[in-house]
């Protein structure tokens, strides 16, 4: 069933308080006020950025009837005109504007990565590449950990270890979670949802999404979305009221079996 956001004047003002929301307070009054912030005013953000240059970045354009007579592949629009469509008074597109805000070098690597795919394929077909950049794009986690027996229970689906013998690891630093997906965000906008994410493992490292931007631009990541770990979001400590209760990890349905044979790459270093 397709996911409806909820209209802004009902949703719940406390999901901005709460993981994974409450992470993005810097962009809490457009998330927060009464009003949809028009286009230009998010798009104003862009020169706000730290260590990034405003005309090195696709700008947010409102999406318009007009503006799509071009023709054009959404991911052409921005890799060819610099031109991120955004729909105004719509969740997705505005925590898709905040992802690039930022995350600006990772989504580049991500459009560039489309792009050549659309060149190879044309606009009507994907590519398993393809597939995964969507994933991890939608619906993306970066977790940073360089713990053999955290990542090895990860691995193996034991959500009871992951979450709950190791629930210290959370928030002692061996594990760091950051939230990509704007589509997870979004979900997120309704706090009873169980989120799972698709994730990247990298070894901690302080220039991160630099580091995951050049993987992804080289190819070295992101080329089939069986190289993406599922992470039950609601899993961790804090980030849903069930899992106070041990045994939320045992009756919960995203709490999945790992398959027979079901493999991940081991996560990527940072050297």
């Amino acid at each position: 069933m397709r996911f409806v956001a909820p209209a802004r004047a009902a949703v719940d003002a406390t999901v901005f308080d709460r993981p994974p929301l409450m992470f993005w307070e810097e962009f809490g009054a457009l998330l927060r006020s009464p009003s949809w912030p028009a286009v230009a005013e998010i798009d104003a953000l862009r020169g706000k950025l730290h260590n990034v240059q405003k005309n090195t970045l696709p700008h947010f354009i409102e999406q318009s009837a007009e503006l799509l007579r071009d023709g054009l592949h959404y991911e052409e629009r921005i890799g060819t005109r610099g031109e991120i469509a955004t729909r105004p008074g719509n969740w997705h597109d505005l925590l898709n504007a905040l992802i690039w805000l930022r995350y600006p070098t990772i989504k580049q690597a991500l459009n560039a990565r489309q792009l050549a795919g659309i060149v190879a394929v044309g606009p009507r077909q994907r590519t398993r590449a393809q597939c995964a950049l969507t994933h991890f794009d939608e619906a993306g986690v970066i977790v940073q950990i360089d713990d053999p027996a955290l990542l090895a229970s990860w691995n193996a689906h034991d959500w009871h270890g992951l979450f709950w013998r190791e629930r210290a690891a959370w928030s002692d630093g061996r594990i760091r979670v950051d939230v990509f997906g704007h589509a997870l965000l979004e979900h997120a906008l309704q706090p009873a949802q169980l989120l799972v994410g698709k994730a990247i493992a990298i070894a901690p490292c302080a220039d991160m999404p630099e580091r995951l931007a050049l993987a992804i631009d080289a190819g070295k990541l992101l080329n089939d979305p069986l190289e993406l770990r599922p992470l039950p979001l609601s899993g961790i400590p804090g980030w849903h009221a069930g899992n106070e209760d041990e045994s939320f990890y045992a009756v919960t349905p995203c709490f999945r079996a790992c398959r027979a044979g079901r493999s991940y790459p081991p996560a990527m270093r940072c050297g």
